[in-house]
């Protein structure tokens, strides 16, 4: 695309005028980052006064109901107004049955917070894995000597999951398993149980990915024996996306979420490109880690690097972003400290990479 003739040309353009100061870079930035941007995923287990630190993820904690309540209010005194839930068991069987329990963890943790606070708007993820004594997604079954993860009969768990979630209150459910066909049947399962007012954020295209790793300390969700390859989708795949992703609309997904985020922001740019829908970029727990050991390092600017990275996620086409910084962000933001204006803090740590150039 040639735009020399339109723009004019050096010296009558000069494109340095509009960044000579903060207020001229605010006024003319393409993109935005806002609190309410922001969705902040949660731990819960069962318990009271519990919070349990995940060793690697600093900052983050498996949290009893009383004290999620407690995070969600200083997360929402910082104007992050969503949260999405995990839940840690109090014990796990093959048939995930704390997963869809009317008094399982989370469909407690929906309740308290939503007569804490009204407005907070409560995501609950979907899936099976932290509560199937085997760690997998799905139903597990045997078959001439092979394993394998059954998919039809996954969805009738995740379906009741879903509508136990939507029971208990949750605004927004947000089945992240992976199996084919999931989202129909959890829209049929809500519609025909009064919830069809209920919206569906599908993890839609999930990978199988390495970033994961941290995530699986938190959740207690390790698979206890394979991996997840054969229902995640292959790192290699971008095409696959938009079939997943056509998939989850067509079988009523109002939401759709590309994870991980920083990887694959080629993914976020295609998705919302090609479909318009609202897209969400989770920016997972290894994404979160690594910032914060090169930050605990003095390698790097944690705010700057933080900042920018979910600043990538919105101008590759994200309209949400799902990260672990979530109320942290907020306050940097409200504080007026945007990504925009982050490398003059770097100044204060000559240790810090990169900086500001002359």
């Amino acid at each position: 695309m040639h735009t020399s003739g339109f723009l004019g040309q050096f010296p009558a353009r000069r494109m340095r005028r509009l960044r000579q100061t903060a207020v001229l870079r605010r006024l003319v930035a393409e993109t935005q980052l806002l609190p309410s941007q922001l969705i902040w995923p949660l731990f819960v287990r069962p318990g009271r006064k519990e919070r349990r630190p995940v060793s690697s993820m600093p900052e983050v904690y498996q949290l009893s109901v009383d004290e999620a309540v407690q995070a969600a209010s200083q997360a929402v005194s910082a104007g992050v107004s969503a949260v999405l839930l995990f839940g840690i068991p109090e014990a796990k069987d093959e048939k995930a049955s704390e997963a869809y329990a009317r008094n399982g963890v989370v469909q407690q943790a929906v309740r308290a917070l939503k007569r804490e606070f009204p407005d907070l708007l409560v995501i609950t993820d979907v899936c099976l894995c932290e509560y199937m004594s085997h760690g997998h997604c799905g139903v597990v079954e045997k078959h001439r000597g092979r394993v394998r993860i059954a998919n039809d009969p996954s969805l009738a768990l995740l379906a009741r999951t879903a509508v136990s979630h939507a029971e208990a209150g949750a605004d927004i459910v947000a089945p992240s398993d992976m199996m084919d066909g999931r989202v129909a049947a959890i829209r049929s399962a809500l519609d025909r149980h009064g919830f069809e007012e209920t919206p569906i954020l599908a993890y839609a295209a999930k990978y199988a990915s390495a970033f994961y790793g941290p995530f699986r300390e938190a959740a207690e969700s390790a698979p206890q024996f394979g991996d997840r390859r054969s229902y995640q989708m292959d790192p290699a795949n971008a095409r696959e996306a938009l079939r997943e992703v056509a998939l989850d609309i067509a079988e009523g997904a109002d939401l759709v979420m590309v994870k991980p985020a920083l990887a694959y922001l080629d993914i976020v740019h295609q998705v919302k490109a090609t479909f318009g829908l609202p897209t969400v970029a989770y920016a997972v727990s290894a994404e979160y880690s690594m910032i914060k050991a090169a930050a605990a390092q003095g390698w790097i600017d944690e705010k700057a690097v933080t900042l920018e990275t979910l600043l990538a996620m919105r101008r590759a086409g994200a309209d949400l972003v799902i990260t672990y910084a979530a109320p942290q962000v907020a306050r940097w933001l409200r504080e007026g400290w945007g990504p925009q204006e982050s490398s003059h803090h770097r100044k204060a740590n000559p240790r810090l990479l990169g900086g500001q150039d002359p």
